[in-house]
């Protein structure tokens, strides 16, 4: 599970008035609590609370100037709300608070789920075998949460069906050059060039994910079983291929090299890591996929909207309303991913 460490000090609250609303609202989390904010995440400050015989999760929106369609707290409730009980695990919603007048901004409640959280691709001190079986567990959620009917959970309204990509490039481009602080970058401008005049075909619609990566399944403490799927600030209406790439992408990222979290020039074999052509076919065939078309352009357009969340990680940060005290080292990994981005298009990595 990711570090728990004292509030930071951009993200306190004031407790007392969230205790006096919880027992008010929410008896089960009544009595006294101690308030820790896990590290890791990057966009909405995250903490566990603790009291007598319980423990849960509160997910709220930074404090501060916030771009028009990020920090919603409220889709996520909506979301996992409508899929528990589904195929798709979920922690258990509680309750959700759009009043900013108790500790300042909107926030909601979910149960803690305990399990395993693997902070990087490789696993570190798994065995082999355990990694495989939670790299295809990993699929067969993302597949199980693409099958969805998202009309009979009551998410016909959670998006926009249809040029998903095009709606996509266009919201991460403003953003990228938005929060630009220091200014955009040449060889990014050039990647959003490459994307807009290489559009893929429709797509099929599904309740995509938006951020589905190993770093964000709560896993079963012994089993390879995936216990909750988490983070789901992003989720929308979409394109499912953007969450198969946008997973797929520690296969094109170098290993090592600080926080850039990848699996290039590791022994995928010796690790027992599935390689991406396995997963992709696991993915089809859990999904009833035939054939998956324009694998680079998914891969580039994953690597550029990961460009541009990274982009106001840093601008936060530069502000001092970071997330998380590595704000400024994760916002460092942009130039790698640009460089890879930038690779694929020219050939010279192998995106498929």
């Amino acid at each position: 599970m990711s570090q728990l460490v004292d509030p930071l000090p951009a993200h306190r609250f004031d407790e007392a008035a969230l205790h006096d609303y919880l027992a008010a609202h929410l008896p089960e989390a009544a009595g006294p609590f101690r308030v820790r904010q896990f590290q890791g995440g990057q966009s909405n400050p995250t903490f566990l609370l603790e009291g007598e015989g319980w423990r849960m999760v509160l997910r709220k929106k930074p404090s501060g100037a916030l771009l028009k369609s990020a920090h919603q707290v409220e889709r996520e409730y909506r979301v996992i709300s409508a899929l528990q009980g589904s195929a798709v695990p979920v922690p258990r919603s509680l309750l959700l608070c759009e009043d900013a007048g108790v500790i300042g901004t909107a926030f909601y409640l979910m149960d803690y789920v305990e399990g395993r959280v693997f902070e990087t691709p490789d696993m570190p001190g798994s065995p082999p075998q355990d990694r495989t079986a939670c790299y295809r567990a990993m699929v067969a959620t993302m597949a199980a949460l693409h099958n969805v009917d998202w009309q009979a959970a009551g998410l016909a309204d959670f998006g926009r069906p249809g040029n998903y990509v095009v709606r996509q490039l266009e919201r991460w481009s403003k953003q990228y050059r938005d929060t630009a602080v220091d200014g955009v970058d040449p060889l990014v401008e050039e990647i959003i060039a490459w994307l807009e005049a290489n559009l893929p075909g429709e797509a099929r619609t599904t309740l995509a994910h938006g951020d589905f990566r190993l770093g964000n399944l709560v896993f079963d403490q012994r089993e390879p079983v995936v216990r909750a799927v988490l983070d789901w600030e992003l989720s929308t209406l979409g394109d499912p291929l953007g969450d198969l790439a946008y997973c797929c992408l520690p296969y094109h990222l170098p290993a090592g090299g600080g926080d850039s979290r990848g699996l290039l020039g590791l022994d995928l074999k010796a690790l027992g890591i599935p390689a991406e052509e396995d997963l992709l076919d696991a993915y089809c065939a859990a999904t009833g996929r035939g054939r998956i078309d324009g694998w680079t352009f998914y891969l580039v357009f994953s690597l550029f909207r990961l460009i541009a969340i990274l982009q106001g990680v840093y601008a936060r940060a530069m502000q001092g309303n970071a997330s998380s005290a590595n704000a400024l080292a994760v916002a460092g990994r942009r130039k790698v991913m640009a460089r890879t981005a930038s690779q694929m298009i020219a050939g010279k990595q192998d995106g498929g």
